[in-house]
This record gives structure tokens, C-alpha cells and sequence, in this order.
């Protein structure tokens, strides 16, 4: 073996290897115990950055680790490849989406390559190619079938000036993220999934996922939002004549109520707005707002008195104003609300900006007063005041004796109501799968017969328009109806892009030509075993993923409930952010010693924190793995911090990594003819072994590296023999799952046959596990002159003797006879001299 490792001829020649061989390949007829490991696939926005190299270490580290003990694995890798920055780019740059997006696929992938993953990469997808989507249309059908599809006119997102449906995350104070417009509230026809009707199974499901994080499962607990309630009718104050219906989750605080909040296109207001301007303008006004609940928290609390008022419904001498409010929304619940200021904030909020009454009704340890202070809403416990019947009782005795007398008196009902709401799937753009429905005038909306999918987008599309190119497109969306033969039109919106993510993982494990998969083959796969991915992902890919796999489940075309047994959220990795003089962002290579090259100015840095492109505080791998190989890359991944927390980058980090890379390769080549035993030696090694696998099984990947250090350490101390040479070829069996590229060319190196990446995890001895001897220190006069090891349990007078007899101790004491020899078993010898 060469004295030096050369980590890039090393890497190109065993992952050509690898590829020619097709050595991660999945078998589905391998009788071996199946192991699904997969990582979120990725958007192909043209470069991989350091937290994909993170994450995808990680998963294939695992699995590595699984084929050495003897699974057959599956470990895919593919593209999520439709959604906005693809048309963006379009419009900025004049290029074709599907261009863009394969270039970067192609960029992408040769740079995952050149990192060595163990990946299958005969089962590659991308989400915009037909042969993916087409199999998608045909699963939105038989949903369709199923009775899983509908479509209703709903409040959405709308940018006037792009002309298109913004998802929420693309408004920003109001504004079109893009172009800066004033986002609208429109009503749109707009395609729904009925995942409401799965919202019970996704709760209790998620008490039978004991290898996800707790505070994942707390997140979609939260999201779904189940609650028990009161459904109930204010009555009318004459003249006004006609109750509203509202929906409270805490009907216990019905006493504090100050005023009737209805949404701005509740039918009650659009009647007013017919007769009253001012009526009229305001429900303009909420128009500019936001549709989400978190936007309707934060925005300015807006509202028009109606002048009607409600009476209270247990106490005839109260009545409350009705107003028309921007936070309240149509689509949720009955559109209109009962406002308790001094225990909700959002009502708190408008009752002071109104002068409405804030009226205490739970106690808030000893504050008890009816009159509420401050600009904080008490939402705790406790038990309620001020509210008749009710004072004295706790929250929860309380909301039953409400629901209890509105049922009696026959003006409400008690109701089990969700925050989840139904997943709006429409998407009005382009480079997205499209929805294969035909509308036409006679016979509604009809499914495109299953043998004409894939309906494939059009290729000749222009984005000089704002809006969708498929609404202006000259013939694409001209068609026939496939019942009555008349003319008709495509559907020209298309699927929200996280319904390609949320079966991608089933179509990975089987794959045929003539239908999305073979449920026979996705049943030897199914559930995904591990998987890798983010925390921001938590609930809506996470929550979308699990409702499509029961829908599936639904109507019969799968046998399986939850698609990912074991999920794991890993940390980002983290860097510096540097400014210039001026304030501008600076990339690392823009500086040097603390100043800006290009103008010789001081810079000032800044935290450490997410690596983004806008605070250009990224690290291309690349050049990295140019400089450093592959191994170090991944070894600097795994060795550094524990995988569910934050990695700071740090070139010290990474040149660390290069050392002991080279530090094991010196090691693999440090083997030569020798014979005896080393009984301590031998006994690190299989607990490392041990240790290693449990804490690659657990993610632990930093505990993995320390006892590794902690082994390599050892060897090299040990003197010559044949437990060191074993040693040495068992470390690099240990350590071929974290660098592999090397662990191959050593392997190589001592001519052992076939790849290490075929060979298998080392056996641990397990007699070698328990503890059987013990350092024992022997001290003369209080200082530290030997260290003994003996067996463990060795009675007083032997380990007395044995101190005695040592050499080091029988020069310390120079002839003086031992006055008094204090023994502590297994710990220490103390002589009095």
C-alpha cells in the first residue's frame, strides 16, 4: 500500500466499481430480511449544499451498515422535481422549466456521486417525467372513484399582477412574494382531498409510531386539532331577525362574552353590503387580507359594527353587538365566532381597539375580579367567576354543564371539531402534474379514461403572460368529452407538488410500467424502516405522506397504514455570516483575515446559524471534496456533533477529518507477521464492535466515531501481534460504512477477496464483553508508583502479594519494610512505608 492515501484517485475508482457491478442494487426475490432506508428526496434547485450531504451520510451510513449484517436494502434516490422556482426561472431567465430542472438533475446527481452513496440508483425518479406523473393522475382517479375527490369554490391566495393562486408561505406582509402585489382573497372552484375524513386514524396512528420524535407527533396532534365543543345559536335582538350559529371550544367562558364576530362573506354581511357602503367597503378591505389562521393572528384585528345584536343565550339580560371581522374566516367553522376578550387574545385585541367590555370569567390564581387588566388574555386554567351557575366549577366540569343545558334547552349541541382542514390539491400553474379531469357543459366534470393518461403537459409554452400557460394555451386544453363526444375542456390547473411526495417512497420500492405499483412487492418493503429528513417537514409532507398511504389503503389497492415506521430529523448545518462595511452579505470566499478582499475594508461576522444563499453563508461541497475526498466529507458529517442537533462548519473541522483518514490508512498499512495474544486489546475490540453497530442502529453516529477514535487509539499503543493485526482488519469493517472509498482500497490493499461493501459486520465474542479484569493503582506513602491489571474479584492477600512483587513497587520502598498495607478490591493498594 502506498504511503499516503489518495482520497480521489481512491473515490473514482471504486464508485465506477461500484456502479459497473451494480453492488446497491435491491433485489425484491432476495430471501434476506428486507431494510427500507431513505432519505427526502430532493428539489433539484441545482446544487447540492451541506445539509444534503448531512442527510444523505446519515441514510447511507445505515445502510451500508444493514447489508454488512445481512439484509437486503433498499436505499433509492430520485427528484422532486415540479413546483415554482422552475417557472420562476422561466420567466427570469427565458428558459424552459423542464430544461432547467433536468440540467440540474444532472448536476445534482454527478455531485451526489462523487460522494460515494450506497444509493439504488436503477430506481431513480423525477416527479415531472410522465412516466411518473401519469401513474399519479391514475391514483388521483381511482381517489376520485373512491369518493376522495371533490371540488368546491374556496377562499385562496390571488395575485393580481401574476395572476395566480399564491400557497401561503408565498405571501408576505400581504404582499405576492414575486411581484410585490397586494394579495387578494378571491373564491376559486379549487380540487380537495378528503383528508378530514381521515383525521381520527392520523391521530391515533400516531400513538403506534414509537421510532418517530415525540415533538413530531405533538406537531401533527396540533395540526389535526381534534376538540370537544358547543355548536349553538345566538338569537336575534329585534328588528334583526336571523340567529347566527357559532362554534366555541371553550363554552366554559360563555359569560365573558363581549361581542358576535361573523366573516366578511358570511351571508349576513354580503346581505348588509347590498344596502350599507360602508358595509360594502370594509368587505373589500378584508379581501387584502391573508386566508391562513397564522396570518390571521398576526395582521392589525379589524372590524364594522352591524348594529344588530344577539342576545346571550343564559342570561336574557345581556345582548351583544355583531360585527363584521378580518380575522374570521368563512371556511372555518360556522364563519363566525363568539369573542371572549380577557381569555383569547385575537379577542382581546379587538375588544381594546373597540372599547369593548373584557369581562374575567376563570380565576387566574387569586386575581378573581370581573373587570380585566392589561393586554395579556389569561388562557390557563382555573376554576370560573363571575358566570352564575357556573362560578366555583373547574374549566372542564364547567364546559360540560354548558353543553349539558344548551342540549337540554334545546340552542346547541356538543361537537367534536377538528383544525384540519381538507387539502386543497389545485395549483393554478404550469409545471405541475395535470389534473385529469375534462369539464364540459352536459355531462360535468368527467375522469380522463385511464388509457389515455398520461395527460402530458405541452411543451410549447410561453411565460411572457402572467398566469397560467395551460389557461392560454391554444389547444392543449381543447378536447372531446370522453362520454358524449362534444367539445370540452382540460382541466387546467394542476396537483399541488407535495401529492408527488406523498406516494413517491411506494413507487421507489416497485416500479411497473402498467399501473403506479405491484401491492405484493410493496408489501416486502413497506413500511420505509428509517427515514431521513428535516423537522421542517414535519406536518404538512409528514401529514399529506401518511392520509395518501391510508387513502390508498382505503380503497383496497395497499396493505399498509403508516408509511415510515422510523423517522429521524436531523440537524442543519450551520456557518458563520459575514457583512461587509456597507452591510452587504459576503460569502466565506469573499473574505480573508477579517477583511473583504475586493475592497480591503473590515468585515464584521455575524452569527453562526443556517447556511442560506441569502446571507451567503453556504459551503459549496465540491470544492471540498476536491480538496479533502469524499471520506472526510462524510467522516466530518458524522463525528462532530450528535445528528439531531445543529453542525457548525469549520475548516478546522474538515482538515481534521483529513488527518485521520490518513491516520487510519498509516494504521491498515501498519500490519505484519506476528503471534501471541493481547487480551485488552481483544477485549476493546468487541466492545467497539458492539458498541459501533448499537449506535449506528440508534443514529448515533458521533458515539460511533468517539469509539472508533477510541479503538484506533488503542491499536496503535498495542504492541505487535495477532489481536492487533485482527484488530486492524476489523476496524476497517467497522469503519467501511463512514468511509468507504478508503476502507475499500485497504481491503484491496491486504488482498482480501470481493468488496469490503459485500463483506460482513464483524462477530462479536461475547465472553469478551464482560469485564474480567481490573487496573488496580498501588500507591507508597500516598504517591502513585504502579498500576496492576488482575483479575477482577482478586481476594485481599493475592493482590496485597501481587502489589508487593511488582518491580516498580519493590524500588520505591528500597528495602523499608511495609509498616501497614491498606487494600480496597479492584481499586486501589495503598502502602505505609
Amino acid at each position: 500500500m502506498a504511503s499516503r492515501y489518495n482520497a480521489l484517485k481512491s473515490d473514482s475508482t471504486w464508485q465506477r466499481i461500484w456502479e459497473e457491478r451494480r453492488t446497491f442494487a435491491a433485489d425484491d426475490h432476495s430471501p434476506k430480511p428486507r431494510s427500507y432506508v431513505l432519505e427526502m428526496f430532493p428539489y433539484p434547485s441545482g446544487r447540492i449544499h451541506m445539509g444534503h450531504v448531512r442527510n444523505y451520510t446519515m441514510g447511507d451510513v445505515l445502510a451500508r451498515y444493514r447489508r454488512m449484517i445481512g439484509h437486503e436494502v433498499l436505499h433509492p434516490m430520485g427528484w422532486d422535481a415540479f413546483g415554482m422556482p422552475a417557472e420562476n426561472a422561466a420567466m427570469e431567465k427565458g428558459v424552459h422549466p423542464g430544461g432547467w430542472t433536468r440540467d440540474n438533475i444532472a448536476t445534482m446527481k454527478a455531485q451526489l456521486k462523487r460522494l460515494g452513496f450506497a444509493l439504488d440508483w436503477t430506481r431513480e425518479i423525477a416527479t415531472c417525467e410522465p412516466d411518473y406523473y401519469g401513474h399519479e393522475q391514475a391514483l388521483f382517479l381511482d381517489l376520485y372513484a373512491g369518493g376522495l375527490v371533490y371540488r368546491k369554490e374556496s377562499a385562496v391566495n390571488w395575485d393580481p399582477v401574476d395572476m395566480t393562486v399564491l400557497a401561503n408561505e408565498q405571501v408576505i406582509d400581504g404582499r405576492g412574494w414575486r411581484s410585490g402585489a397586494l394579495v387578494e382573497k378571491r373564491k376559486l372552484n379549487q380540487w380537495f382531498l378528503k383528508i378530514t375524513d381521515f383525521a381520527d386514524e392520523l391521530l391515533e396512528g400516531l400513538t403506534t409510531l414509537e421510532h418517530w420524535p415525540d415533538k413530531v407527533k405533538l406537531m401533527q396532534e396540533n395540526w389535526i386539532g381534534r376538540s370537544k365543543g358547543l355548536q349553538f345559536r345566538f338569537a336575534p335582538v329585534a328588528p334583526f331577525a336571523t340567529p347566527i350559529e357559532v362554534y366555541s371550544t371553550r363554552p366554559d367562558t360563555i359569560f365573558g362574552a363581549s361581542f358576535v364576530a361573523i366573516a366578511a362573506d358570511h351571508p349576513i354581511a354580503r346581505e348588509l353590503a347590498e344596502t350599507n357602503a360602508e358595509a360594502a367597503a370594509f368587505i373589500e378591505r378584508c379581501k387584502a387580507g391573508g386566508t391562513t389562521a397564522a396570518e390571521l393572528e398576526t395582521q392589525e384585528k379589524l372590524g364594522f359594527d352591524t348594529g344588530y345584536r344577539m342576545q346571550h343565550p343564559m342570561d336574557d339580560s345581556i345582548t351583544l353587538p355583531v360585527y363584521i371581522a378580518n380575522f374570521v374566516l368563512m371556511d372555518y367553522g360556522t364563519g363566525a365566532v363568539m369573542g371572549v376578550p380577557a381569555h383569547d387574545q385575537r379577542d382581546l385585541d379587538f375588544a381594546r381597539k373597540y372599547g369593548l367590555s373584557v369581562t374575567r370569567v376563570v380565576a387566574d390564581g387569586d386575581l378573581t375580579a370581573p373587570v380585566f387588566e392589561g393586554d395579556t388574555a389569561y388562557t390557563g386554567s382555573g376554576q370560573l367567576v363571575n358566570s352564575g351557575p357556573l362560578d366555583g366549577m373547574e374549566v372542564e366540569a364547567a364546559k360540560a354543564a354548558v353543553i349539558a343545558r344548551a342540549e337540554g334547552e334545546g340552542w346547541g349541541q356538543g361537537q367534536t371539531v377538528y383544525r384540519l382542514r381538507d387539502w386543497g390539491v389545485s395549483r393554478q400553474r404550469y409545471w405541475g402534474t395535470p389534473i385529469p379531469i375534462i369539464h364540459c357543459d352536459d355531462c360535468g366534470a368527467v375522469p380522463v379514461p385511464k388509457d389515455q393518461l398520461p395527460v402530458t403537459l405541452p411543451e410549447d409554452v410561453t411565460f411572457d403572460v402572467p398566469g397560467n400557460p395551460l389557461d392560454r394555451h391554444a389547444t392543449w386544453k381543447h378536447v372531446d368529452c370522453p362520454n358524449c363526444g362534444k367539445p370540452a375542456r382540460r382541466e387546467t390547473d394542476t396537483l399541488d407538488t407535495f401529492v408527488d411526495s406523498s406516494w413517491y417512497f411506494i413507487r421507489f420500492a416497485s416500479q411497473p410500467k402498467d399501473r403506479p405499483f405491484d401491492p405484493e412487492v410493496v408489501k416486502q418493503w413497506l413500511p420505509v424502516g428509517q427515514y431521513i429528513g428535516g423537522v421542517e417537514h414535519a406536518i404538512l409532507h409528514l401529514l399529506y405522506a401518511r392520509f395518501w398511504t391510508r387513502a390508498l389503503k382505503h380503497i383496497g389497492l395497499i396493505d399498509v397504514a403508516e408509511p415510515f415506521a422510523g423517522l429521524f430529523t436531523q440537524g442543519m448545518v450551520t456557518h458563520e455570516s459575514y457583512k461587509s462595511s456597507d452591510g452587504r452579505w459576503l460569502a466565506p470566499g469573499e473574505i480573508r483575515d477579517g477583511i473583504e478582499i475586493a475592497t480591503g475594508q473590515p468585515i464584521t461576522v455575524g452569527r453562526v446559524e443556517k447556511m442560506s444563499k441569502s446571507k451567503k453563508n453556504t459551503v459549496d461541497p465540491e470544492p471540498i471534496v476536491d480538496q479533502y475526498g469524499a471520506d472526510a466529507v462524510r467522516w466530518f458529517m458524522l463525528s462532530d456533533s450528535p445528528p439531531e442537533r445543529d453542525l457548525p462548519w469549520s475548516e478546522s473541522g474538515i482538515e481534521g477529518s483529513w488527518r485521520f483518514v490518513q491516520r487510519l490508512w498509516r494504521l491498515f498499512d501498519g500490519s505484519e507477521a506476528a503471534e501471541g495474544e493481547d487480551k485488552a486489546l481483544s477485549r476493546k475490540l468487541h466492545q467497539t464492535i458492539a458498541g459501533v453497530a448499537a449506535d449506528i442502529e440508534a443514529l448515533a453516529f458521533n458515539k460511533a466515531v468517539a469509539k472508533l477514535y477510541e479503538l484506533v487509539n488503542a491499536i496503535e499503543k498495542a504492541k505487535p501481534s495477532a489481536a492487533r493485526n485482527d484488530a486492524i482488519r476489523t476496524t476497517m469493517l467497522l469503519v467501511a460504512p463512514m468511509v468507504p472509498h478508503m476502507a475499500e482500497e485497504a481491503w484491496a490493499g491486504m488482498g482480501q477477496e470481493g468488496l469490503i461493501a459485500d463483506a460482513a459486520w464483524p462477530v462479536v465474542d461475547e465472553s469478551l464483553l464482560v469485564e474480567d479484569e481490573v487496573t488496580v493503582a498501588v500507591q507508597v506513602n500516598g504517591k502513585l508508583r504502579d498500576t496492576l491489571t488482575v483479575a477482577k474479584g482478586l481476594p485481599k492477600d493475592q493482590l496485597e502479594a501481587t502489589a508487593l512483587a511488582s518491580d516498580k513497587i519493590v524500588r520505591a520502598l528500597d528495602g523499608a519494610t511495609p509498616k501497614k498495607v491498606i487494600v480496597v478490591p479492584d481499586r486501589l493498594v495503598n502502602i505505609v512505608a
